[in-house]
């Protein structure tokens, strides 16, 4: 596990700042410089032209971080506006020093107020930091509003003011920032619930403290990237033969529902997979052969149809279009005790949880929020409200390797440090995109065998194959064009992401 990519929280950062100051002997305050130098090193990277900037502050270390960018801002010759809403006198420890040292320099802190904002081309928030666990207090709430309706650029210091470090909730209302640089390390709920909505573009900088150890501190989340692709497809051989890259049986489709078994096989083969056979209903046949006939299509009117396509199987996929009624309950049972790796999806899930039935042990479940909710006897919106505990729930429960869908993609498994995916976006909110993503990962699967890590490359690449499409218009997405684009990702593509923590410009 890389730990470039781990995401800790707000208990766990501050355990290494203490860590920092009390056994490695770096002063709070030398913190405090390193995080308002590297805060100009973005500011500047990203308005490299601007030359009036207001900083918004408020007590404790942010702030304190707010008054020593301010200082290093002007001494770089940038015109700066200090507004302060708790004033410099009612600072304490390093804060107030920092605050003393900007005065010093003939510099003045003023009251804040919305009309000051008016004056600068980028506005920075220094005002709350990560000490927030409620909604702000009534004076940060309005500066808070002022902020996000100036109608000016925001660069948010550590995290934006009002979210939540955690969870990534909103707590009220908090600002929307283009750019975060966040300090020593990742906090989790930059990723998390709302954080996405409100950080923009993130960095982050370590303030030249060392990695934590993976032993005493694991992250409560890793961070998914391209590497995940690379490891599970490692670069064929040149005498490889389709033998080599697993065959992947799917069943999916109950009458009218060719689409999803379609989708799910095209994922399929762009994917890899060696060979991939579609078990169907009968009238599904003939459309999906006529146009993907790199796909081995057969009728499967009852579950002995099965026989013989699951013994050759490497991996099993279930669920795209399959219904809920005899027929498809026919077919899930003869997948779950074929002893083949599993991928369950979609109307698969609903059978189970209707059932009130586990998996196999390693199989790859795929839900979005509803289904996760049915099985775990609960609403989408108590999903929703935490992702992550019901994540943990559902592993629990299952055994399984579950891939939690929806914006910040979820990943977990016993005994795994979970993953998120930071990729993707809203217009993959669309009809057969988890058809798609159930092909990817088998098809994965039964190249490297690892239900972890097919699972890990297969959001990646499909998140990204979204992404790609998405430069060229964010709306409507077809899943179909996404299924298409994937053999980019499996195969080495390289992307940017807006949400993946970068290195601030270097000192």
């Amino acid at each position: 596990m890389s730990q470039a990519r781990g995401l800790y929280s707000v208990a766990q950062v501050r355990a290494f700042d203490e860590r920092a100051i009390h056994e490695l002997g770096v002063p709070g305050y030398t913190l405090m410089n390193r995080a308002g130098a590297a805060a100009l090193r973005v500011l500047r990277e990203r308005w490299p032209s601007v030359r009036r900037i207001a900083i918004a502050t408020g007590g404790g270390n942010n702030g304190g971080d707010g008054y020593v960018l301010a200082r290093l801002a002007r001494a770089a010759g940038l015109e700066v506006q200090l507004l302060a809403v708790v004033a410099p006198d009612r600072l304490s420890g390093d804060a107030r020093r920092a605050a003393e040292e900007y005065l010093a320099d003939g510099a003045r802190a003023h009251v804040f107020t919305a009309a000051a904002l008016e004056q600068s081309e980028v506005l920075v928030d220094a005002l709350l930091g990560t000490g927030l666990r409620a909604a702000a207090r009534a004076e940060f709430l309005a500066a808070i509003r002022a902020l996000n309706a100036a109608g000016r650029p925001i660069l948010a210091l550590d995290l934006p003011s009002g979210l939540d470090g955690d969870s990534g909730k909103a707590l009220g209302e908090a600002v929307r920032a283009e750019a975060t640089i966040t300090f020593v390390a990742p906090k989790v709920g930059l990723y998390l619930g709302d954080g996405p909505e409100f950080v923009g573009r993130l960095y982050c900088d370590d303030l030249q403290l060392p990695a934590p150890a993976a032993a005493t501190a694991p992250p409560v989340l890793e961070c998914l990237d391209q590497s995940d692709v690379a490891l599970a497809l490692p670069a064929r051989g040149r005498s490889a033969h389709k033998g080599d890259f697993g065959r992947v049986l799917l069943i999916a489709g109950a009458p009218g529902m060719a689409g999803a078994a379609r989708l799910a096989g095209e994922a399929c083969l762009r994917c890899g997979a060696g060979l991939v056979s579609v078990a169907t209903a009968a009238e599904n046949v003939a459309a999906i052969v006529a146009d993907r006939p790199e796909l081995i299509c057969f009728a499967a009117d009852a579950a002995s149809a099965l026989n013989a396509p699951l013994a050759a199987a490497t991996v099993v996929a279930i669920g795209p279009g399959l219904g809920t009624g005899a027929w498809a309950r026919a077919m899930l049972d003869a997948a779950l005790a074929s002893g083949k790796p599993l991928v369950l999806d979609a109307d698969a899930l609903n059978l189970l949880a209707a059932a009130r039935q586990s998996p196999p042990q390693g199989a790859i479940m795929t839900p979005h929020p509803g289904e996760a909710g049915r099985l775990l006897d609960v609403g989408s919106e108590a999903i929703q409200a935490d992702r992550l505990e019901s994540l943990r729930r559902l592993v629990e429960r299952t055994g399984a390797v579950v891939v939690l869908k929806g914006a910040g993609t979820l990943i977990g498994a016993l005994g795994r440090v979970s993953a998120i995916c930071p990729y993707g976006n809203p217009g993959m909110a669309a009809p057969g995109m988890g058809d798609v993503l159930t092909g990817a990962i088998a098809a994965i699967l039964g190249q490297c065998r690892d239900p972890w890590l097919a699972a890990r490359a297969g959001v990646v690449a499909h998140a990204l194959a979204g992404d790609d499409l998405a430069r060229q218009g964010g709306r409507s997405l077809l899943a179909l064009d996404v299924a298409g684009r994937l053999s980019r990702w499996v195969n080495g593509g390289s992307a940017a992401s807006t949400m993946l923590p970068e290195a601030g410009p270097g000192p």
